[in-house]
């Protein structure tokens, strides 16, 4: 057998690639170390493009609408600014009915301090009659006093020392937080500025680096990837605000306190798929049971039912369109993004499965249509066999 060269050349780079994998299976520990510091130096710019993917999808929506006639060089900056401000006004009306309502139930909870000091006096008051025999048994009992103090004042010590390391840690993880933050915010800005730009340099590094059908493809998927990301975002924005509608009707309904302010708790964690809302019962049932336990208790087994309606009828079927995946294929996603990955796996798993399943889905009809195989062979079940 003749090797001709483009058969020497892959034959390399298969003994490469495993040479590779071979040598990174031997440091696997050094490689996940070397890879966390990779991407803890680059966390601010990865940061910022998922900032400036987030904020793409309303600026976005904004440029095309409002700024529609305006010129190209006030279009972008006035449609970034006003996405800002959309955003930052979103924030705001939520504090603004969050705050308020914290504080009103801060205010319950003082104003029940003084009958539970009172509830605590009356149990005192019953156990005096057991104090004789408590103060015998202590009596029997032998302490080294001087053994304990200096065993606690060792405590203490250790305490305060780490106290102090806890809070320059604490200190230095707030200071490189927010300074993470306000790169990636500034990175954002230039990446939602010049996305054109970008888009026309990343199209040319592929072309450059792939063949033309390769990179043809490569950006056919990115495309794809784009569109059913940004789909996925405006359809979890979308059920959010639903559910913390219908939470604010029924707790209105049936009279439950906090009805505004739980409606927006809700909304907020609710952008988290599945799990979000469960957050936001926690806390509205925290805050009714300070008013009145009794209400609490109807207003988990109403999170219960309205949870059932959105998890089975309206989440799979508004987030489940906006990405094109079915309802089936949207709580797999959730049950396995979940298992693997938690909140982060939620949040990635419906718009990936969804840009898998569209291009399976391509690749099955091309080699339907390849096969040349009938339509009436899939498009409708095979008759049962009759019984002689």
């Amino acid at each position: 057998m003749e090797w001709n060269k483009q058969q020497v050349k892959g034959l390399l780079l298969v003994v490469c690639a495993g040479i590779a994998f071979y040598c990174i299976l031997q440091n696997l520990g050094s490689v996940a170390l070397a890879v966390g510091q990779i991407l803890s130096m680059l966390s601010p710019f990865l940061l910022g493009g998922a900032m400036a993917f987030i904020l793409n999808v309303p600026m976005r929506t904004i440029e095309r609408g409002v700024f529609r006639g305006a010129a190209g060089k006030v279009r972008r900056p006035l449609s970034l600014l006003l996405t800002l401000i959309a955003v930052i006004g979103v924030l705001v009306l939520a504090s603004c009915v969050i705050g308020p309502g914290i504080g009103e139930a801060a205010s319950s909870i003082t104003a029940q301090i003084p009958y539970a000091i009172q509830r605590l006096q009356n149990h005192l008051a019953q156990l005096s009659a057991y104090l004789p025999q408590l103060q015998e048994y202590l009596g029997t009992l032998d302490f080294n006093w001087a053994t304990i103090s200096k065993r606690a004042l060792e405590i203490a010590q250790a305490w305060g020392s780490g106290l102090v390391n806890s809070g320059g840690v604490l200190i230095g993880g707030v200071v490189s937080g927010v300074s993470t933050f306000v790169i990636a915010l500034i990175f954002s800005f230039y990446i939602l500025l010049q996305k054109e730009k970008l888009s026309r340099q990343g199209r040319q590094v592929l072309y450059a680096l792939l063949p033309e059908r390769g990179a043809d493809r490569a950006l056919e998927i990115l495309r794809l990837s784009e569109r059913t990301f940004s789909s996925f975002l405006s359809g979890q924005c979308l059920e959010a605000v639903i559910l913390g509608t219908l939470f604010v009707i029924s707790m209105t309904i049936f009279r439950l306190p906090y009805a505004l302010l739980v409606g927006v708790l809700i909304s907020l964690t609710a952008l988290i798929p599945i799990v979000g809302a469960f957050i936001g019962c926690a806390v509205g049932a925290l805050l009714i049971a300070v008013t009145d336990p009794w209400k609490a208790l109807l207003f988990i087994v109403l999170f219960l039912v309205l949870q059932q309606v959105e998890g089975n009828l309206i989440y799979p079927h508004v987030v489940g369109s906006s990405v094109g995946l079915p309802s089936i294929w949207v709580l797999a996603a959730v049950t396995l993004g979940g298992k693997l990955m938690g909140i982060v796996g939620i949040l990635f798993f419906i718009p990936l499965c969804s840009v898998f399943y569209a291009l399976f889905r391509g690749f099955v009809k091309d080699q339907l249509v390849q096969k040349q195989v009938p339509d009436a062979k899939w498009q409708s079940a095979p008759p049962r066999p009759r019984r002689r």
